[in-house]
């Protein structure tokens, strides 16, 4: 009897170790190698790895699937996995404690994922860890503490990568790492280790110096799979190898100009410059009282431009020019000029002063007292459903002067605003537009009349019957003239003073339109020319001729 119980407990052992071993993920095939029993899921669509894969394993190899992440404990029943292969992926993210509980692991491949960064510190969960392989990714930094819980490492690849830039200290100090872990060895290292860096966008800068010196002279224990590195950048450095380069000490921006203290006269034309010389090359930027108005007012095509050009004038060294036409009072101010790179940041400041310019001598001039002046900068800001919205900067030459005066009319007269405003940034909304009528609005310095420039022009859509549709023709005109064919102050004398072109102010109001409008004489001026536009459903301008204009697009 005592002998049939012990034969049936032997038939239950190996029924349960039979079921153990003949345990595989559904799609992939599992078999029994040399070095233990093996798990292989190939173009399977296994989107996360199970923590309740059986331990027997010693390999698991996953290849040619959506697996995003490994996250933290999917390896839990795995103590005895050696290797594990996760290559041609969509691996994106390692959890910190994901390779918790692989004490044995010794070959761990990510090769073509999407690893843009790896928490090393995670292999501290992988002290016998040989074989790292993680070429085709995108990781872009190398941390100096990359190494220091791989001690046992042998080959290391990060080819084919997106570094830049990495420090000859991740190396050099990887034998300390390694005595560390074998205090009883003396002096002595273990192991070498082979490490592939090539096919990198290398930046050989001042913070790639020590990295080409430790290229020039590698030893044992580290070996290069490759040492025939090539620079990608910078432009200068394009295309050299590391043994053919001669790199700087990095340093901060240093900064300095011609003069940091300008006086000019209103109307003058200055430019203000800025060299800065640092390793590795600096950008550059300008700050100044109105940069942001002049940003905006750039885009617009207004006057008062502000052009910042930088080049190259040598090697980690830039020349930076900010450029200021026709100046005015209200552009006299400190104007700054900041350099940084990887090491720090410095600063330059330059005083402008803008004078009012010298009356001219006039001994037997009748006329009385010259009136004030003021710099206007007027400009559409954006449009609204009902009208627009108006936005100017004005500045009066005297400061006794603080009023303005903001006229907006119709051409048929139909509607008048004054309002009178003080002096800086200001808007106004103009609401209750009628359709297919054209505007003009005017800022002037007190009770005087306008001067050119000091004015814009815009124009409404024809209502094609009910609100909605009107709505819809303001938003479509306005944006299209009001911006484009009634430009801010300055761009409007401009136009005034010059005789139309007509393939040029078709392209400038309706830019949609597949043929050009009619030229008006070669006689009228731009400013006589009515200020229409077609919009993108066939609505014509109020004083543009519709049956006439439909026979020649017929035509």
């Amino acid at each position: 009897m005592a002998s049939v119980f012990h034969y049936f407990l032997l038939v239950l052992a190996f029924l349960d170790t039979y079921s153990a071993q003949s345990f595989c993920l559904p799609g992939c095939t599992c078999s029994e190698e040399s070095f233990g029993r093996s798990l292989q899921c190939m173009s399977v669509s296994l989107e996360k790895i199970s923590g309740k894969l059986p331990e027997e394993f010693k390999q698991v190899r996953i290849e040619n699937s959506p697996l995003f992440e490994l996250p933290r404990g999917c390896f839990i029943n795995m103590s005895t996995l050696e290797y594990l292969w996760l290559n041609f992926n969509n691996v994106t993210v390692i959890h910190l404690g994901a390779l918790e509980h692989l004490p044995e692991l010794r070959e761990l491949r990510l090769e073509g994922n999407k690893l843009r960064s790896v928490p090393w510190t995670a292999f501290r969960a992988t002290p016998l860890l040989r074989v790292l392989d993680l070429k085709h990714n995108k990781i872009d930094v190398l941390p100096e503490l990359a190494l220091q819980f791989l001690a046992n490492l042998t080959y290391l690849d990060l080819s084919s990568n997106r570094l830049t830039v990495v420090s000859k200290s991740i190396f050099l100090n990887w034998p300390a790492y390694q005595k560390r872990r074998q205090p009883g060895c003396g002096a002595e290292v273990l192991s070498s280790l082979v490490v592939a860096l090539h096919n990198n966008p290398w930046v050989c800068d001042c913070r790639l110096r020590r990295l080409v010196q430790f290229v020039k002279s590698v030893t044992l224990p580290v070996i290069l799979v490759n040492s025939y590195l090539i620079c990608q950048g910078p432009p200068s450095k394009a295309g050299q190898l590391f043994h053919e380069t001669e790199l700087n000490a990095c340093m901060k921006p240093q900064i300095s100009t011609p003069s940091d203290n300008v006086t000019i006269w209103v109307g003058q034309n200055v430019t203000l410059r800025c060299l800065a010389q640092a390793s590795p090359s600096p950008t550059i930027a300008w700050t100044y009282p109105l940069s942001m108005w002049r940003e905006f007012d750039g885009l617009l095509g207004g006057k008062h431009l502000t052009p910042v050009l930088t080049s190259s004038a040598a090697e980690d060294a830039a020349l930076s020019e900010l450029t200021i036409p026709a100046a005015h009072l209200v552009d006299s101010g400190n104007y700054t000029c900041a350099a940084s790179n990887a090491i720090g940041r410095s600063t330059l400041v330059i005083s402008l002063h803008v004078q009012p310019a010298p009356a001219p001598p006039a001994p037997h001039s009748l006329s009385g007292p010259s009136e004030g002046s003021a710099y206007v900068d007027l400009r559409v800001a954006k449009q609204t459903v009902h009208g627009i919205l108006l936005e100017w900067l004005a500045v009066a030459d005297t400061p006794q002067e603080e009023r303005f005066t903001l006229y907006i009319a119709s051409d048929e007269a139909l509607r008048k605003e004054v309002v009178h405003i003080g002096p800086g940034i200001n808007t106004y909304a103009v609401d209750g537009l009628l359709p297919g009528t054209k505007y003009k609005a005017c800022l002037s310095l007190g009770g005087q009349p306008p001067h050119q420039g000091q004015c814009v022009v815009f124009v409404t859509g024809r209502d094609s019957g009910g609100l909605e549709a009107r709505e819809r023709l303001l938003h479509v005109t306005v944006v299209l003239c009001a911006v484009l064919l009634a430009v801010p102050a300055g761009a409007y004398a401009w136009a005034a003073q010059s005789p139309c072109s007509c393939s040029e102010w078709g392209l400038r109001c309706c830019p949609h339109r597949r043929k050009a409008p009619r030229c008006p004489p070669a006689a009228l001026q731009c400013r006589d020319l009515p200020a229409v536009c077609e919009d993108s459903e066939g609505h014509m301008d109020p004083e543009g001729d519709e049956e006439k204009e439909g026979e020649e697009d017929s035509s």
